[in-house]
């Protein structure tokens, strides 16, 4: 029943008014995102991992992926003396501290890229957050190249050449550059939401 996707204009998405938690269909109480975009409240998701192998990240209950991080939305400051809400926050930070920093396939990366790419440009278009002066630049130089390399007629894989086949580098190049950024932007994420990577 959780939505694959957010609220479309939030930086810091919450959960579709008309959803439910998929663990405990009720409205949600401290809503949480997991990596692979579904929402649950964060009491459950946590439930969920504490019912399993405390050793290895839960696996989400609607799609089945790993989930390796938990971004739990924004709470409001009359909230913040909650002592359940700092409890769940508390368990979420620790989660994202094992689980966070751990390596990850390829294949999972991939997976986690449109979250992520979702995630960051959301929160470039709102004008109440600012990501980090360094990250905006290295994602805009990162940018800048990759388009340079793309439009530029000078290739490894030439297309004029190889036809089709050519555009292989380019695309290449995209996937590399975009899984950079998901990657740099997930550190970002785990370290504002209490996870580091070692």
């Amino acid at each position: 029943m959780s939505s694959a996707a957010s609220s479309s204009s939030s930086a810091s998405p919450v959960p579709p008014e008309d959803d439910v938690c998929s663990v405990c269909h009720d409205r949600f109480r401290i809503p949480c995102q997991a990596n692979c975009s579904h929402w649950f409240c964060g009491e459950c998701i946590i439930r969920v991992w504490n019912h399993g192998a405390a050793v290895q990240p839960c696996k989400c209950p609607i799609c089945r992926r790993l989930i390796n991080l938990l971004v739990p939305a924004n709470v409001s400051e009359d909230q913040n003396d909650d002592p359940q809400l700092q409890r769940v926050l508390g368990e979420i930070q620790h989660y994202n501290h094992i689980f966070g920093g751990a390596p990850r396939s390829l294949t999972q990366r991939l997976q986690d890229l449109p979250f992520f790419m979702r995630r960051l440009f959301r929160e470039l278009m709102d004008p109440q957050r600012t990501l980090p002066l360094v990250f905006r630049a290295r994602m805009i130089l990162m940018v800048a190249l990759s388009a340079v390399y793309v439009l530029s007629p000078v290739d490894i894989l030439p297309e004029s050449v190889l036809g089709l086949f050519g555009f292989f580098d380019d695309f290449l190049i995209l996937v590399i550059v975009f899984l950079h950024l998901a990657a740099v932007y997930r550190s970002l994420l785990l370290y504002r939401h209490g996870g580091h990577l070692d």
